[in-house]
C-alpha cells in the first residue's frame, strides 16, 4: 500500500495505546523527578484535565505514561531559562522510562511579588 493509499484520517483511527501494567508506580515516580528540578513550579493537567495518569482511586496531574512516550506538562518558575529547564525535565524522565519523552511548557508562574504590585 503506498501513502496515496491511506486515509488521510488514518491516525485518528489509531487505538489508543494503554499505559503500561506498572503506570501507578511509574507515574509518581516520574512526577517526583519532574518537580525537583529546579525551576518547575508545579505540574499542569491540560486545559481540561487531559493530561493525567489514571489511577485506581485516584490520578497523576501532568504525568501521561504510555508504552510509546511518557508526556509530562509543567509549569515553570519565572525566569528561568524555558530550554535548559525542559532539557532537565527530559532527562530526569528519560532515567525512569526511556528515551521517548516529551515536556510541554504549559504556563509560566507569576514572578515573586506580582500579586502585591496589582493591589
Amino acid at each position: 500500500m503506498t501513502t496515496r493509499d491511506q486515509s488521510p484520517l488514518a491516525a485518528v483511527r489509531t487505538p489508543a495505546v494503554r499505559p503500561p501494567a506498572d503506570s501507578t508506580e511509574v507515574a509518581d515516580r516520574v512526577r517526583a523527578a519532574v518537580v525537583a528540578v529546579p525551576g518547575v513550579a508545579d505540574m499542569h493537567s491540560g486545559s481540561f484535565g487531559e493530561v493525567a495518569t489514571y489511577l485506581p482511586g485516584r490520578k497523576v496531574d501532568g504525568v501521561r505514561v504510555r508504552t510509546d512516550v511518557t508526556e509530562v506538562d509543567v509549569v515553570l518558575d519565572w525566569g528561568v531559562h524555558v530550554l535548559e529547564t525542559a532539557d532537565r525535565d527530559r532527562a530526569s524522565v528519560q532515567a525512569i522510562t526511556g528515551p521517548t519523552v516529551t515536556v510541554v511548557i504549559q504556563d509560566v508562574a507569576a514572578p515573586p511579588g506580582a500579586a502585591d504590585a496589582t493591589q
